[in-house]
């Protein structure tokens, strides 16, 4: 089984984005679960190019599952995003400084796109090991544009895809006792992970 899990580089006001570093703790983990799994990792310049150069050949090497991580500022919680929304931001540029010529990512296509995970599994697997909950909006920039993106380009439903958010807090925040640190975000994050695997694994079995 192939698996590539991607995160993003720095951005205009973030210029610490912790799913980059999630992405490099989790290929290092080791778990019988993850026994026969390839994992590949990318993190995507925060650039709408970086995205639509990088995403098309990743998807070519043909992975099983597809799992994706962003920075939201304003949230507490690891948010498993079940929608990608068909709209992008045009106040805010990319870190290459660009803003997107349209708010919509595919003219003509739905206003959104829903995923095929499991998504209540999912959540089942990351409560308990850092603050979790479901997520209906995705945002307009470069983590919304990426799963949609994502969910459009895969052969329905194969990869599975799945976004998910993290909250920004610094190094030394997610590294502190007074809030759920690092170490928890990344263990959630395995755990999602693992349900993946486990879902794929039922589907493929079950054709």
């Amino acid at each position: 089984m192939r698996v590539l899990i991607t995160g993003f580089g720095p951005f205009p006001g973030a210029p610490f984005n912790p799913s980059a570093s999630l992405v490099a703790a989790l290929v290092r983990r080791r778990r019988p679960a993850l026994d026969g799994v390839e994992l590949r990792t990318h993190v995507f310049a925060t650039s709408y190019v970086a995205v639509d150069r990088d995403l098309p050949k990743l998807l070519a090497q043909q992975p099983d599952v597809v799992l994706l991580f962003g920075v939201a500022g304003r949230r507490r919680h690891l948010c498993i995003e079940t929608r990608a929304q068909n709209a992008m931001t045009l106040m805010f540029p990319d870190a290459a400084g660009h803003k997107p010529p349209d708010s919509i990512i595919t003219p003509s296509a739905p206003f959104s796109l829903r995923g095929h995970a499991p998504f209540m599994r999912l959540l089942a697997a990351a409560r308990g090991r850092f603050p979790s909950r479901l997520s209906r909006d995705a945002g307009r920039y470069l983590c919304n544009y990426l799963y949609w993106q994502a969910l459009q380009q895969a052969e329905n439903p194969h990869p599975l895809v799945q976004f998910i958010h993290i909250p920004q807090r610094r190094r030394a925040k997610y590294r502190s006792g007074k809030s759920a640190g690092f170490d928890q975000l990344v263990r959630a994050a395995e755990a999602v992970l693992i349900a993946l695997i486990a879902a794929h694994r039922h589907h493929s079995q079950a054709a």
